[in-house]
């Protein structure tokens, strides 16, 4: 089953875009900011990230370049 982050500081955004996901068949993962989406990218290696850009402290641009720089050999 693929896997989804779901990446926004709005927990209306991410209830709804879960359940939305859910209800395809696709397995969820969330987080509310930047570090959290580091941190999940990195230990639970979704197939695919839906990143909100305007977000505290790192928005979701600085959030992209992050994740380019980690290793994720499959």
């Amino acid at each position: 089953m693929p896997t989804v982050l779901v990446v926004d500081d709005t927990e209306t955004n991410r209830y709804i875009l879960e359940k939305i996901l859910k209800t395809e068949g696709f397995q969820v993962i969330s987080a509310e900011n930047g570090a959290q989406t580091l941190a999940r990218a990195a230990e639970d290696r979704p197939d695919l990230i839906l990143l909100d850009i305007n977000m505290p402290d790192m928005d979701g641009f600085e959030v992209c370049r992050r994740l380019k720089k980690i290793d994720r050999p499959r």
